[in-house]
């Protein structure tokens, strides 16, 4: 039968043949010829993976970055087998989670428990620290308790989206949480045991933040919390460090229940380089976070389901009752309040910049003052937001991040912290939309108190490492709910240590729980709720150093002017700038000033920027209101006075 010549299409020809197929159409015939070329296969290699489990664990590589610990007598390039050193975390992470009751720590093993890879199992049952018959019948020994230790943001976030419900990605990338039913600090509800060794060190007594407990009812606690946190499948282990003055560093251990503290404290303190860590060894102080589990009311000593515990003799923190994560940050700086006096440095609750030229400037303040806003301008350098250490040595921040208040925040005002709040960036008791995941910073209807807490190098002209020469301004913030302070004051040494000690502010709504609009209060050295040692101490020490590097105190007015919170207006943050810029530029300083009758304060006239009606209240307010505000004043200095000899 004859054929048909066809097309042809590389090696193959396509041949019609006379014969008929189904439904009358020609057959076509496909005949290969040789060819040097070959057809390829566009699709790549085929992959490595006989399973769908094998093909996920071809998508993470091994990290270099070290997860283990090592005994600190040992240097970094000691000759030890990294199954020796993961033996040795789990060694050191398994006592901290030791029940007091027993002479061993539970058993621990790294990873996580919904891991199903055969190789992650036989590295968890490599691990195990103790054998079962060391703990009787106790339930204990029937389980491993899984570490989470010091996992990276990106791991966090994961944990926290499957397991943590209220945790959902914002637009911006940065993490949205929920703190639970407490949305501030509970200062009520927390206790410091009081010992041989705290009994005449600690400020006790009327007045004092510091409330009492003893020994066992410390060890009560940590036992609840301790079973409670052995009792999860998994918990987070976070080893990391506080003040950036390697001279006085305090290694800390942070043992947590959920995904949104570590990644918290992650931010909060201070990463560990691959070197340090290795060289970590047993931490100086340990918090048990088993906030999701409530305190025993019967316990001696509680008042609600809520406690903060702090053992300044075992260097331990307990935290029950309360998921809100600003808890541990101000648990570790009483810490600080009480370790760094010791030492002759003196621990402040204030935000550090410094200028282009090395002047350094130290701003105090209680939440919503302005400290974190005020410090953190795009024209200096930000040494940090809250939390420093004086010594010899000058100003060193005390964490590794900034705790920034976000409410009703804006791109235009604080175009830093907004610009913070990215991925990596843990945002508490925000509300965004549901679609969009856009955050509505206005927006009150979990809390007014909405937090964001980032790592310092989130801010772009962050000075790294956080550490600076002596100050040039003591900036104290303050703000008044009254209207009647001026927006600035320059003080002499006196005067700085008479507010200093005092701490005029007005509560701002949501910075504790309870608190729902501004509250007349005085906290001494402006943070009252986490100093550990008489007033005194620190302002003597605050003064000693001013005199020795010449700083110069000033008195600025956050709050309200012409009229009292509700009537009045508060002052603009722009002005606020303003005043801050003319003293970083020493301006201010040579500037002509009037003196107040009653109380001696030192005003400016004039300021380039602020209207010059502002700048004595007296201007503003009754004048009789303002008499009996400056009396009533200079009663409470005369009072301050005579208690503590200023």
């Amino acid at each position: 039968m004859a054929q048909n010549k066809g097309a042809e299409n590389g090696g193959f020809r396509f041949t019609r043949t006379g014969s008929m197929g189904r439904q009358g159409l020609p057959k076509i015939q496909t005949h290969h010829e040789a060819t040097s070329e070959v057809c390829h296969d566009d699709s790549g290699t085929p992959v490595k993976a006989k399973t769908i489990d094998e093909l996920h664990s071809l998508q993470k590589k091994k990290s270099s970055q070290p997860t283990t610990p090592i005994n600190g007598t040992q240097g970094a390039f000691a000759a030890i087998s990294e199954e020796d050193r993961q033996k040795q975390q789990l060694q050191s992470i398994s006592a901290s989670l030791a029940s007091l009751t027993r002479e061993t720590g539970p058993k621990v093993v790294k990873g996580d428990p919904a891991s199903k890879s055969e190789g992650q199992k036989a590295t968890h049952v490599e691990h195990h620290l103790y054998d079962a018959s060391l703990f009787g019948v106790s339930d204990s020994a029937l389980k491993f308790t899984h570490i989470l230790y010091n996992l990276s943001p990106a791991e966090l976030y994961e944990q926290a989206i499957k397991y943590e419900k209220g945790s959902f990605i914002t637009a911006t990338g940065a993490l949205a949480t929920l703190s639970g039913a407490k949305t501030g600090r509970s200062p009520r509800d927390k206790r410091v045991v009081k010992d041989e060794e705290t009994e005449n060190e600690l400020w006790w007594g009327k007045g004092s933040p510091n409330i009492e407990m003893d020994e066992h009812t410390f060890l009560v606690n940590r036992e609840r919390a301790v079973d409670y946190l052995n009792s999860l499948d998994k918990v987070y282990v976070n080893d990391q460090f506080l003040n950036w003055d390697p001279e006085h560093r305090i290694k800390v251990r942070i043992v947590s229940a959920r995904a949104y503290h570590s990644l918290f404290m992650h931010n909060m303190c201070i990463r560990p380089t691959a070197e340090e860590l290795l060289e970590f060894g047993t931490p100086d102080f340990t918090i048990y976070n088993a906030g999701q589990f409530p305190c025993n009311r019967y316990t001696h000593y509680m008042t609600s389901s809520t406690s903060v515990d702090l053992n300044l003799s075992r260097r331990e923190m307990v935290i029950l009752g309360t998921q809100y994560a600003g808890e541990m940050k101000k648990g570790l700086f009483s810490v600080m309040h009480y370790l760094m006096p010791k030492l002759q440095i003196l621990s402040l609750h204030s935000g550090c910049n410094m200028g282009k030229d090395g002047d350094v400037a130290l701003f105090f303040g209680l939440s919503g003052t302005g400290k974190t806003t005020l410090s953190t301008d795009h024209n200096r350098y930000l040494i940090g937001d809250d939390e420093h250490c004086w010594s010899n040595n000058g100003v060193s921040n005390i964490e590794g991040g900034c705790y920034a208040k976000c409410i009703d925040l804006s791109k235009d005002k604080e175009p830093d912290i907004w610009n913070a709040i990215k991925f990596g960036t843990v945002v508490e008791n925000i509300v965004f939309d549901e679609h969009t995941r856009e955050v509505d910073y206005s927006e009150k209807s979990v809390t007014e108190n909405t937090r964001a807490a980032y790592p310092i190098e989130y801010i772009p002209n962050a000075k790294i490492p956080c550490v600076g020469p002596h100050p040039k301004n003591v900036i104290l913030l303050a703000c008044d709910a009254f209207g009647v302070l001026p927006p600035v004051s320059k003080l002499s040494l006196a005067q700085t240590m008479y507010h200093f000690i005092s701490g005029y502010t007005a509560l701002v709504a949501g910075t504790e729980d309870g608190i729902k609009e501004p509250q007349a209060t005085f906290s001494a050295c402006f943070g009252a709720a986490f100093i550990m040692m008489h007033p005194t101490r620190y302002a003597a020490m605050l003064s000693e150093k001013m005199q020795k590097h010449g700083a110069t105190g000033w008195l600025v007015n956050t709050g309200w002017s012409a009229g009292r919170y509700g009537t009045g207006n508060r002052i603009k943050l722009a002005y606020t700038r303003k005043i801050i810029d003319a003293i970083h530029s020493g301006t201010l300083l040579n500037a002509s000033y009037t003196k107040t009758e009653v109380f001696g304060l030192e005003i400016p006239t004039e300021i380039e920027g602020v209207p010059s009606e502002i700048l004595d209240p007296i201007n503003t307010v009754s004048s009789l209101f303002f008499f009996f505000f400056l009396l009533l004043s200079f009663l409470f200095y005369c009072c301050f006075s005579f208690l503590f000899g200023i």
